[in-house]
């Protein structure tokens, strides 16, 4: 699996995640996921950005 994959199957999962968390679970607990699932989302993001080093 290349870099780039991976970027992209995190940014997924996050957004599957923020997407549960903002239409099944309400209170802090949904918060909570939200945060977790916008984490993963620009964490994804960032990495589909960085420079990486071909060995």
């Amino acid at each position: 699996m290349n870099a780039n994959t991976t970027s992209l199957v995190v940014t997924g999962l996050g957004a599957a995640v923020t997407g549960v968390g903002a239409t099944l679970l309400k209170g802090s607990i949904g918060a909570g996921v939200v945060g977790f699932g916008l984490a993963h989302v620009v964490l994804g993001v960032l990495d589909m950005f960085r420079p990486s080093v071909n060995d």
